[in-house]
């Protein structure tokens, strides 16, 4: 052994040394080692008939050895024929509502920290950690719930430091917290084992993606530290994500190193009254098929495709200054306050695309009124003294904008409407979208859901939200300059229908313009009006001063390749 070596040998020794006194200054206690199963039984938990299939899948997590009841459930439930050999470092549940995946995950979570020894990779000082992760604080904390509710059985209490709100932090250097579902909030910790509840429903607000970045971050975390599970379990839904992904490429699949295991609620927990069950598959089969058979929605797609929604983001376009030449139109998406955002979108048209100049967002809690005087400012800014919005709060929004000056006028389209009308402009490239993360997010997050009746809608998907997509959604639809070659009578209408796809007809020569007419009108018009006739007089904008330039007639697009 050389110097060097031999000098590393008792630098490494004295930390070993001095992190055994610091643990006895502590109280730091040993971990209690064993197997989840002899743990599960010194609690006195999880030991009914109840639980058989759930020993099965966790006899085959943990590589211990399975009675041949427990080896049929895991042919059945994985689509393999052997369980591994080693432990899985990797495994993801795919189970129906009520199969008691959550009481499951808190039991690995609570063995991970007790009963693990992890002095070998935990630097003095370093404490580990397994993550509760979920879509909310408040529904991670139901595994932590659980969690905490183990630790105070009297075979596991001594190994308690401390019990904080988020967090049970144990004297083996040890500790289960609760995180939500965020790639920010997941990183520069060393993480000895991860819980992720429901992945199949987190948000979309912050990224179109957030499944897939937040194992991004996980993943790495957990990299120096032998023997960490990452243990996924949801409810499926839409066919998309990661857990659908990890269901595609790894179920069923001998020599895969991730365990996929797949089973209705009834076959993990027999206890589930099957009246109920029944009753769901009667009212609403799909859902019923997803939240209690364990099976992934075709009733659900992906509305936008998140490569389109990026192709027309022009790059670090934040927000768009007014132009007194410009004529631009603007869409609301009121709220009251209290849950929901309130937004503002405003768009033009410029080179044969609707371009968005402004977004803005106003989350909860805020004053209506304080957001409705902001907006009003804003609007004038941009010249404008009138906004289309959702028919939110009846005659609310109208009352409050009319105060200051502006005209709200309820869109005739639904949210739906103004969705489908926006899908062709996107995957044609004639929108501009500003660069905005959440806007992105949002738009990429939309789903199309047919019911039973054979009608679909459009919406954000389960815990999300679509309050900056809706209101630019409305704006770019406004805004659309598919509508100009009515008003020259050179191409036919724009028509949006509530049951159609927007499409174009030939004009009525009754409803043709004239180029004066055009001019006065600003080249805009809104949903739910009639079409302006030569002669008659337009409300024109807040702008003053210098007339607006003429219109040109707009090109047709087949003449110059364009979409």
């Amino acid at each position: 052994m050389s110097d060097r070596e031999r000098m590393r040998e008792l630098a490494r020794r004295g930390g070993h040394a001095k992190a055994a006194k610091l643990r006895a200054a502590r109280g730091q206690l040993e971990p209690l080692g064993g197997t989840i199963r002899e743990l599960a039984a010194a609690l006195g938990a999880f030991q009914e008939p109840s639980w058989a299939r759930w020993w099965a899948f966790l006899g085959a997590l943990f590589a211990l050895p399975l009675e041949a009841g427990e080896r049929e459930a895991f042919r059945r439930f994985t689509g393999r024929d052997a369980p591994p050999a080693a432990p899985t470092g990797e495994a993801w549940v795919i189970a129906g509502r009520r199969a008691g995946k959550s009481r499951i995950a808190a039991l690995v979570a609570a063995y991970l920290a007790a009963c693990r020894d992890y002095r070998a990779v935990l630097s003095p000082g370093e404490r580990g950690v397994v993550m509760a992760l979920a879509a909310d604080r408040a529904q991670a904390r139901v595994i932590l719930g659980y969690v905490k509710a183990l630790f105070a059985h009297p075979t596991l209490a001594p190994l308690v430091a401390r019990r904080l709100r988020d967090s049970v932090e144990l004297r083996t250097g040890v500790a289960v917290e609760v995180h939500t579902a965020s790639y920010r909030s997941t990183r520069g910790y060393t993480a000895v084992g991860a819980v992720l509840d429901e992945i199949a429903f987190w948000p979309t607000d912050e990224s179109a993606n957030p499944d897939a970045e937040i194992l991004a971050a996980v993943r790495p975390a957990m990299a120096t530290v032998p023997g960490a599970v990452l243990l996924a379990i949801s409810t499926p839904y839409a066919p998309r994500g990661e857990l659908y992904r990890a269901w595609e490429r790894h179920y069923g699949r001998a020599e895969s190193d991730v365990l996929v295991w797949r089973a209705a609620s009834r076959d993990m927990n027999p206890g589930l009254s099957a009246g109920v069950v029944a009753r769901a598959y009667e009212d609403d089969p799909a859902a019923a098929a997803a939240e209690y058979g364990a099976e992934f929605r075709r009733d659900v797609q992906a509305f936008l495709d998140a490569e389109a929604v990026r192709a027309v983001t022009v790059p670090g376009r934040r927000e768009l200054a007014p132009q007194r030449s410009v004529a631009y139109v603007a869409f609301a998406d009121p709220s009251g306050g209290s849950a929901d955002s309130f937004t503002l979108a405003i768009a033009h048209v410029a080179g044969g695309r609707a371009v968005l100049d402004v977004v803005r967002e106003r989350r909860p809690p805020f004053s209506p009124d304080d957001v409705v005087r902001e907006y009003a400012e804003v609007l004038a800014a941009y010249g404008l003294a009138r906004v289309t919005g959702d028919r939110y709060g009846g005659t609310w929004p109208a009352e409050r904008f009319q105060v200051h000056g502006i005209r709200y006028e309820p869109s005739a389209l639904p949210k739906s409407d103004l969705y489908r009308a926006l899908l062709p402009l996107v995957n044609a490239g004639r929108v501009e979208l500003l660069d905005d993360r959440r806007l992105g997010a949002q738009l990429a997050g939309l789903e199309r859901r047919v019911a039973r009746g054979g009608r679909d809608s459009v919406d954000h998907p389960p815990g999300g939200r679509d309050d900056r997509a809706n209101a630019a959604a409305g704006a770019l639809v406004l805004a659309a300059p598919a509508r100009a070659p009515f008003l020259f009578g050179s191409g036919g209408s724009y028509r949006l229908d509530r049951d159609e796809e927007p499409r174009v007809e030939e004009p009525d020569p009754a409803d043709a313009l004239d180029a004066d007419a055009l001019r006065r009108a600003g080249g805009v018009w809104f949903p739910g009006e009639a079409w302006p006739t030569a002669g008659e007089p337009v409300e024109r904008g807040r702008f003053t001063g210098d007339p607006r330039p003429p219109l040109e007639p707009p090109k047709d697009p087949d003449a110059d390749g364009g979409p």
